[in-house]
């Protein structure tokens, strides 16, 4: 039917995670695929023995080509790669999963009018140095969205040895790129940013693998340069994979323009992570008035220290000086009794703060008295508010390394 039909555009879906191609699936795409000059657009999720199957033949030029998608369902241990003869000078979307960097191919270099590039679960070892991917981004001049994903986290060490060996020798101009989101380890990261030229960036999105220690001096500046990043607000999500931070600018009519989030599980390793990395954000949220500490349930770890679990939640708390409301789960309503009073050290916390909404229980049981009571001796009185639900009511959806996971209300 199809080599008698008339020359219209060709698409070719397919969409089963679970289940191989049966014979006759695999037939139709095959020989769908041999009609190149028609292909409009490829979109295959399926398991890698069928993938493997079908690759090979995604060969030689696809001129009509606008958008090509092949993303396996799990993780595995294949490196799949599309064929080097494999062109199309029409591309706008490329979305590619467990593939290696196509640097050796012609792909990039003959696509200057994508407009979105997506490349996830790349093995960390695999063109591991920055000077790969900026070689052939700078040749994409109409680029407005990146997403770069690593599957597992490699070792800093290994990225500073690479960088001394062969220092980044290529500057990246990306003229019309508006949202950038990076999974991987802030060495990496650190390396890409000062050799990035983004001068229309308006959304940044970073997922860190969990670390010992954050240094991130240059992410520090490349959101306090830009106007874009000043923000009002800030919803911290605290929950048994992962924290997350939503940041929300100046201007209330637009949504999140900064996300960041560090994969690890314990409380305290959330909050030490947040410390150190807003350390070097502190510029950003200077006007920041409005912060929210959200919780899902975590699976809590024996013999811990609460005094050091304190010292923690201070230093975070402590970079947050203009915050006028805070609201608070019913989850971290402990911690944050614990860790808000003084005890005579200083600074003091949150010296502009108004307002401190609580659940009721914890108004109602007076669990914040000690820090009222503090704060109203020190002239600097805060209001007690107490509501059903002021935190907790909404629902999130993260996209990691592994694909996209849903957190849902506490309602």
């Amino acid at each position: 039917m199809l080599a008698h039909s008339p020359p219209l555009p060709l698409i070719i879906f397919h969409h089963d995670k679970s289940h191989d191609l049966t014979a006759e699936e695999e037939e139709g795409i095959m020989f769908t695929l041999q009609h190149r000059d028609r292909v409009q657009r490829i979109y295959l999720e399926m398991p890698v023995p069928s993938l493997q199957k079908l690759i090979p033949a995604i060969d030689g030029q696809f001129p009509m080509l606008e958008y090509l998608l092949i993303v396996p369902p799990t993780i595995h241990n294949a490196r799949l790669a599309l064929p080097s003869t494999f062109e199309a000078p029409q591309l706008r979307l490329l979305n590619l999963k467990h593939f290696t960097i196509p640097i050796g191919s012609p792909l990039l270099s003959t696509a200057p009018s994508l407009v979105e590039l997506t490349l996830k679960c790349i093995d960390p070892l695999t063109h591991l140095h920055p000077n790969h991917l900026f070689q052939p981004l700078s040749l994409l001049p109409q680029l407005e969205k990146l997403d770069i994903c690593f599957l597992s986290p490699a070792p800093s060490r290994e990225i500073e040895r690479q960088l001394l060996r062969a220092p980044i020798v290529t500057h990246t101009t990306l003229p019309k790129l508006r949202a950038f989101q990076f999974w991987g380890v802030s060495s990496y990261l650190e390396a890409l940013l000062p050799n990035m030229t983004t001068p229309l960036l308006k959304i940044l999105i970073v997922s860190f693998f969990h670390q010992l220690s954050f240094s991130v001096p240059h992410l520090g500046q490349f959101v306090t340069t830009k106007e874009i990043f000043r923000f009002n607000s800030a919803r911290f999500l605290f929950y048994h994979e992962a924290v997350a931070v939503f940041m929300y600018p100046l201007t209330e009519d637009r949504p999140h323009t900064f996300f960041i989030d560090v994969v690890c599980e314990h409380l305290d390793w959330q909050v030490s992570s947040l410390a150190k990395i807003f350390t070097f954000l502190e510029p950003a949220f200077s006007k920041m008035v409005d912060l929210t500490l959200d919780y899902k349930e975590h699976s809590s770890s024996s013999g811990r220290d609460h005094q050091a679990g304190r010292r923690l939640w201070r230093e975070l708390l402590g970079l947050f000086r203009n915050v006028k409301t805070l609201r608070v789960h019913k989850g971290l309503v402990g911690e944050l009794s614990h860790s808000l009073c003084s005890e005579g050290e200083s600074p003091q916390l949150l010296p502009e703060m108004k307002e401190l909404i609580c659940p009721l229980g914890s108004f109602d049981d007076n669990t914040f008295t000690a820090f009222i009571h503090e704060r109203e001796v020190a002239g600097q009185p805060v209001n007690l508010i107490g509501m059903a639900s002021p935190v907790g009511c909404s629902n999130y959806t993260f996209d990691s390394s592994t694909g996209p996971f849903n957190i849902q209300s506490d309602t």
